[in-house]
């Protein structure tokens, strides 16, 4: 197909998307980003073409908004507003995160869903691709009031969701605490023990590995690609955004596996700590930020070789590998300049979507090693599929077999999209690779089970 071709088809596509969801400015991103590797792939196979199964994927199989009342600790009555985006289910259950984020709206929302349809048909496990959450910032609140909320929410969500429906898991601002007490609740409604969240604590349901799991994962990915090209870890310095969960232990994955971490981030700014974050400086950390709730400038105060940016994303430092663990949207093309020409050659997304299309072209115009966030970071989302294993088989594994799962699925995570992505010149665009993989088995599910 030529590119004259390509473009009136990607635009008569999007024209129609766009129609459709107005202002949702992150899912047309999404839908476009992906829209761009199928277009040629879906007019070479015309039988995707007469179903439509594109345009299926791209409207979800159910949108669900509702209103959460709860009372703040002065006896003040709060709204926040609650989502759950059921995308689509060809291949099991629908599965993704909740997020508790001030920005949370429905365009964020359905780009995450969309994402995890193809993310968690790559797992090849058998999961179809939902997101949900609020608006309601759990930062400042305390445990009764995040507790209110929580049962607040799942009093209405449980309506909706179920172990064979669809079973919710943590994103940003969902952790161990605010997954303990949805679960309560719908335990406490429905009268039952089942596994209808993941992330759930070790004594009562939850797997072991699983915080770990989307930073460890996007680190083994990373490894994948290095070796592709004849290279590893050792030695090479890793500048990683973000603090919170994937951010630490993909920190801890790089640094065992022989990288030195140079940069951590927040909200307000980012650390630069040139002689690595070590397992005790990651500690220290993880105690900041999971217990104290604190900011990572502090970092700078126990540890005064580190500096502190304020009000700047780490990508100015030079750096072998960048690992974006914070959110969208947090690379874009001067960012993308700036690190390629500080040595970057090699970009492993732990974040969902963290390149900008900017961004994501000069990744491929270089060719340099890109693992976008659908491959690169579906750690977390098969690890939640291990844990809705043990749940239905009732049983718990070994850390050790949990996280050779994990490596295994992230191996052949890469394979796929190196069977898909690899160009005639023998260069690997695993932005092709991780769509049409992602596409193949859920477009041929949805195409055995009729127009539904």
């Amino acid at each position: 197909m030529n590119n004259e071709t390509k473009k009136k088809l990607l635009d008569e596509f999007m024209a129609k998307v766009i129609a459709k969801n107005p202002g949702e400015k992150e899912f047309h991103q999404a839908v476009m980003e992906v829209a761009e590797s199928l277009i040629p792939f879906i007019e070479e196979n015309p039988k995707y073409k007469q179903a439509k199964i594109l345009e299926r994927m791209a409207e979800a199989e159910r949108t669900i908004i509702f209103r959460i009342p709860w009372l703040d600790d002065k006896g003040e009555i709060r709204i926040n507003r609650g989502f759950r985006i059921e995308m689509n289910s060809a291949i099991g259950p629908y599965k993704g995160g909740m997020r508790f984020h001030p920005t949370v709206n429905l365009g964020i929302l359905k780009f995450l869903a969309f994402e995890q349809v193809l993310k968690n048909s790559l797992t090849t496990l058998p999961m179809g691709g939902g997101k949900g959450g609020s608006d309601f910032d759990p930062k400042g609140k305390s445990d009764n009031e995040v507790m209110r909320f929580c049962q607040s929410l799942m009093t209405e969500l449980q309506r909706h969701i179920g172990p064979d429906t669809d079973v919710p898991a943590g994103d940003i601002g969902v952790g161990g605490r605010e997954i303990g007490f949805m679960f309560g609740q719908y335990k406490r409604l429905r009268n039952e023990f089942t596994g209808v969240l993941t992330g759930k604590g070790l004594e009562w349901g939850g797997s072991l590995i699983r915080p770990e799991a989307t930073g460890y994962g996007a680190v083994y990915f990373c490894e994948e690609m290095l070796k592709t090209r004849g290279l590893d870890f050792k030695g090479k310095i890793v500048a990683i955004s973000g603090s919170g969960n994937v951010a630490q232990y993909a920190t801890e994955k790089a640094t065992h596996l022989g990288g030195k971490v140079v940069t951590l981030s927040d909200s307000e700014g980012y650390i630069h700590d040139p002689k690595g974050i070590d397992a005790d400086k990651l500690a220290f950390i993880m105690h900041l930020k999971n217990v104290k709730r604190g900011r990572i400038k502090e970092y700078c105060e126990k540890y005064p070789q580190a500096t502190f940016v304020l009000g700047k994303r780490p990508w100015e430092i030079k750096c072998d590998i960048a690992l974006p663990c914070a959110t969208q949207n947090e690379i874009d093309g001067n960012d993308a300049k700036n690190l390629i020409n500080n040595g970057c050659f090699c970009v492993s997304e732990g974040a969902n979507m963290p390149s900008t299309p900017d961004a994501i072209n000069l990744y491929i115009e270089k060719k340099i090693l890109y693992g976008p966030g659908k491959a690169a970071n579906a750690g977390g989302v098969a690890t939640s599929g291990l844990e809705m294993s043990q749940n239905s088989m009732r049983l718990s594994w070994s850390s050790e077999e949990v996280e050779q799962r994990l490596h295994t699925i992230m191996v052949n995570i890469h394979k796929n999209c190196v069977k898909w992505g690899t160009e005639p010149d023998g260069f690997i665009n695993y932005v092709k690779g991780a769509n049409i993989g992602g596409f193949v088995k859920v477009a041929d599910a949805m195409l055995a089970q009729g127009l539904v």
